[in-house]
């Protein structure tokens, strides 16, 4: 079991029993004075994400942040796609954010909205940015960009195209919007400032060409605005309150804010930034998470070892417990680590309420026991939960079971409280069965246990009977065969992002993230499970069976998280 751990963005220490304090979130003190000074009366966020890969555990904390707070406040939060670069953007992509959103527990308000309904309008505002002086096409190659735009210790130098006339940039853009020019031939840039401290003030790119098919838009456009471009003013245009994003967009505000200043747009919308969820032994790039799909180092975007809400769902993750987990760790401009022991924490605890209890042997020994009753079949109940009232299954018992193959040792070590020879347990619900035999194939292989049952234990110890433990069983004959995937964390690292120099991410790699089972033997109601339902297997851990691939009385089980911790 981990030990309580410093997570530096709550300041507190962190149980893995009983988790943290919930921290306080500053954006609802913001909310609420700007709502007490009438400066708002009803709040309007977004979520905006591009649709350029699966959602993600992090984009779970944004997701949570503005639809919560609109729920909070009475609100309403929308979700925009700001498709700003069609080359990366796809229509799978969006069907899989829209899922995910609905399956957090959240809808967004009217249709849902795209950046890309905007750019005629955008391009109006571009046309008025030149007329008024403010913005210029720029002939610059990208590599000559980077040599005139400086570096954090040397100011930029301008643009030799910067002074060109108004006459000569509004013909040189509709140009380019007639798809004259190659793609980056050309840009148009703001003119702001290339000696300003902010990199982001010197004069940055407006519109870029781009002959390529958009998802929404289709060919009618060959020039696409910039993501920095694009964002304040639909938030402007839709009337977003509290433009919320994370931390490394505080650089960007002061050119968010220009923008709006510089144009006629309807609303003055507020960023505000938090810090972003990094979370150990976790990668949230959506560039890596496409390297390890492209590359096959995982079965997809929503294999259960990524961090997308996607795999997370698969591996058996509720919404309840990322939602909770979000909760937990605050809200805050504080940057640091989140140790991933706090989102199995959120986990466990929720299904420890939830999942039914459910017995299934991983890895099957046949136990013959020879003095019970042949042809004898009886009914045991069992609950299916030890604290809930939800009822109870009925596992039948016999002659011939299964046990865990890792439940009976010829020379046990000290200290071991399962099966051995001459030694008791208890069958979880059941008897106490002593081991008499163990017999083996021509390698010496233990192929079957013999062993005998007293019928006087159903249930009860008799007084003065001592048994060392208590072990989970099936029946032979009635027991469902399954496939049980364990999962494991994907990455060895607790920083697997920060690879050494001249190292890469995928160096950290874990090679036994997955095992794959098969000839699993489940209890006779496990063959009933559908889709996403939840156990806990009794020692084992809680599972899931899997999305897509159990079938009717063919289940397939996802492991998703041990018990305890085994990583502390």
């Amino acid at each position: 079991m981990s030990k309580p751990t410093l997570d530096p963005t709550l300041d507190a220490a962190v149980d893995p029993k009983t988790g943290p304090a919930v921290p306080a979130n500053f954006l609802r003190q913001i909310v609420q004075a700007d709502l007490d000074a009438g400066k708002h009366t009803k709040i309007v966020t977004r979520f905006p994400p591009e649709p350029n890969g699966y959602l993600h555990i992090g984009h779970a904390k944004s997701i949570c942040v503005n639809f919560g707070l609109a729920e909070e406040f009475g609100g309403v939060c929308n979700l925009r796609f700001d498709d700003t670069n069609p080359a990366k953007e796809d229509q799978e992509y969006i069907d899989a954010i829209e899922s995910d959103v609905r399956w957090l527990g959240f809808q967004w308000a009217g249709e849902v909205r795209y950046a890309s309904q905007y750019f005629d309008q955008l391009h109006e505002w571009a046309v008025e940015l030149i007329k008024a002086g403010k913005a210029y096409v720029c002939d610059l190659s990208p590599d000559q960009a980077r040599e005139y735009r400086g570096n954090l210790t040397e100011p930029g130098k301008n643009s030799p195209f910067r002074e060109r006339s108004i006459e000569e940039n509004l013909d040189l853009f509709a140009r380019m919007k007639a798809g004259e020019f190659e793609d980056g031939a050309r840009v148009l840039r703001a003119k702001i400032d290339m000696a300003s401290p902010n990199m982001n003030l010197r004069d940055p790119i407006l519109y870029r060409i781009r002959h390529a098919h958009h998802h929404q838009t289709g060919d009618k456009w060959c020039i696409y605005p910039n993501y920095d471009f694009t964002h304040g003013q639909s938030d402007a245009i839709e009337g977003i309150t509290h433009s919320i994003c994370t931390l490394e967009f505080e650089g960007h505000r002061p050119l968010y804010e220009w923008f709006l200043d510089n144009l006629p747009v309807p609303n003055n919308p507020r960023q505000y930034e938090f810090s972003r969820l990094n979370l150990s032994y976790t990668v949230t790039s959506k560039r890596k998470l496409k390297q390890l799909v492209d590359e096959k180092h995982v079965n997809g975007w929503d294999d259960p070892r990524m961090s997308t809400l996607s795999g997370f769902r698969r591996r058996g993750y509720t919404a309840a417990s990322i939602r909770n987990f979000c909760e937990m760790i605050g809200t805050n401009r504080s940057d640091g680590i989140v140790d991933v022991a706090m989102l199995e924490f959120s986990i466990r605890d929720d299904l420890d309420h939830s999942a039914p209890r459910a017995m299934c042997v991983l890895r099957p020994l046949k136990v013959v026991i020879s003095n019970y009753p042949e042809g004898q079949v009886e009914s045991l109940e069992l609950p299916r939960h030890p604290k809930n009232d939800m009822g109870v299954r009925t596992l039948p018992f016999s002659r011939e079971i299964y046990i865990d193959r890792d439940d009976f040792m010829e020379a046990p070590p000290k200290g071991y409280k399962r099966l051995e020879p001459a030694g008791e347990v208890r069958l979880r619900g059941s008897y106490v069965i002593r081991a008499d035999e163990a017999i083996k194939d021509a390698d010496g292989n233990i192929v079957e246990l013999r062993c005998s049952y007293d019928p006087e234990t159903l249930g009860k110890n008799p007084e003065g009977r001592k048994v060392k433990g208590v072990i989970h069983w099936v029946p032979a004959a009635e027991s469902v065969e399954c496939e049980v995937r364990l999962y494991d964390r994907l990455f060895r690292s607790p920083s697997p992002e920060k690879a050494e120099e001249g190292a890469s991410f995928l160096e950290n790699i874990n090679p036994d993230s997955l095992q794959v089972l098969t000839g699993c033997r489940a209890e006779p109601s496990l063959g009933q499970a559908q889709p996403e339902d939840r156990f806990q297997f009794e020692r084992e851990g809680y599972f899931c069976a899997d999305l897509k691939d159990t079938k009717p009385g063919k289940p397939v089980f996802n492991r998703t998280v041990t018990l305890r911790d085994s990583w502390g």
